[in-house]
């Protein structure tokens, strides 16, 4: 069982185990004692979000890296899927991404590609964290300059810009950007305004403590008063190091990562990129995406959350299209990982090639009534442990009878019990979700 690496690496408040300077340090030279044991060179490439402690996490893995006698090389500020892209197109043995995605400044995390751009495996973590017990590092400060190489934030840019060669001219359209004052501050603006669109950029001046704060995809509703405003014709927020999107309509609707998979299924299948009859998702997207890619005779296949799980099945399945509600999509034949900014130029390909407004794409997908709950829980135990808790799944199961799903987990990044309940009548599953994190908070609340 890993103990510090969650589903989307290891994240924690900064400064505190296992985000201070001697597991850094640790976690550094333990990566290029794996990479020489895997027989590769330890060429490392190094990205991050906004955050203030960014610097002095990036300092400590420097150190740590520089230990062991590996490389490393920095990307500065860009987005966790630059990183991934950039990783495999120099030929770095592994990428690091400095980032605790949505979560708020205080937190951090470290989040570690292969050397093809795929976040690394879980047999990878639990060797990482084999090789960091018993181990206390000197984090004696050495005044490390660490400076940034522009060049390779213009390949990622020009990567991104290549998306949209071959369509129409786009000068007509207005888009918004909520750019959550993290890592797509700067290069979302840019690819977007050079490929011809008027842009509008909003929580694009990040100043350490801002990123994420009452902005960017967990926050979407000032955005969607926006683009109402500006008579935008579509509003994008991104999360804090821009590995997911979701959308606002012309009309001010908010739209999530299920609306992303149903566009772009029909889309893929009608142009004939779609590489496979099944379209892989998590147990948190909705029944109607799966009803909606029924009619369209494609196939939802739902993996474990995380969008590395997402991957992982997405290659089982030999399938290209993937990802989940919360705004992550793999476009596996472009990226090997969730790219907002990527996923936003898809969705604009798809609208400029219909002709349509972005309300126009989505129809044909209805949603089921869903809620999602969390509950802050003081330890993850198992849910099997507690005989009550297990009986009100068991009852609220059956009283969904079929027309409906329930899903209790963990989260991979927080403290948190998340319940997810779906049917047909609202009033009956927001009941039922009530008891549901009313008897989790009895057992395992803080």
């Amino acid at each position: 069982m890993k103990k510090l690496f969650g589903t989307d690496g290891i994240r924690a408040s900064a400064g505190e185990y296992p985000l201070e300077p001697s597991t850094i340090i640790s976690l550094g030279r333990a990566l290029v004692e794996l990479l020489r044991e895997e027989g590769l060179e330890p060429r490392i490439l190094i990205g991050r979000d906004t955050r203030e402690s960014g610097p002095w996490i990036e300092e400590a893995i420097f150190q740590g890296i520089e230990a062991g006698r590996g490389e490393l090389v920095s990307a500065g500020i860009v987005p966790t899927s630059a990183v991934s892209y950039l990783t495999k197109k120099h030929l770095f043995s592994a990428g690091i991404v400095i980032s605790a995605s949505h979560n708020p400044y205080r937190d951090n995390g470290i989040k570690i590609f292969s050397s093809q751009g795929f976040k690394i495996s879980d047999e990878w973590e639990i060797r990482l964290e084999k090789g960091l017990m018993n181990r206390k590092e000197n984090t004696r400060n050495k005044g490390l300059r660490i400076v940034p190489q522009p060049a390779l934030v213009e390949d990622y840019e020009d990567f991104l810009r290549g998306q949209l060669v071959h369509l129409p001219p786009s000068t007509n359209l207005t888009v918004v950007l909520d750019c959550s004052n993290g890592a797509s501050f700067a290069v979302a603006p840019f690819v977007f305004s050079h490929l011809g669109f008027k842009v509008v950029p909003i929580f694009n001046i990040p100043d350490g403590k801002n990123i994420n704060r009452r902005c960017g995809s967990l926050h979407p509703a000032g955005l969607a008063r926006l683009v109402v405003d500006a008579r935008a014709d579509l509003g994008i927020a991104y999360d804090g190091d821009a590995d997911r999107a979701i959308w606002v309509d012309e009309n001010g609707r908010i739209l999530n990562g299920d609306h992303t998979l149903f566009v772009q299924s029909r889309f893929m299948k009608e142009k004939g990129s779609l590489k496979s009859n099944k379209i892989v998702a998590t147990t948190m997207s909705n029944m109607g995406l799966e009803k909606a890619l029924r009619e369209m005779g494609l196939e939802l296949v739902r993996a474990r959350v995380g969008d590395k799980y997402v991957l992982e099945k997405m290659m089982e399945l030999k399938a290209n299209l993937g990802g989940e509600q919360s705004g992550h999509t793999i476009f596996l034949d472009d990226c090997p990982t969730g790219d907002g900014i990527l996923t936003s130029l898809k969705m604009l390909e798809a609208m400029l090639s219909s002709g349509a407004p972005f309300s126009e794409l989505v129809q044909g997908l209805t949603e089921f009534p869903q809620i999602l709950k969390n509950v802050r829980v003081r330890k993850k135990l198992d849910f099997s442990r507690f005989p009550e808790i297990i009986q009100v799944m068991d009852e609220v199961k059956a009283r969904l009878a079929g027309a409906g799903r329930l899903d209790v987990r963990y989260s991979g990044t927080e403290p948190m019990a998340r319940v997810m309940i779906e049917g047909e009548e609202k009033a009956q599953i927001e009941e039922l979700a009530s008891r549901m994190t009313a008897v989790i908070a009895k057992y395992l609340g803080e």
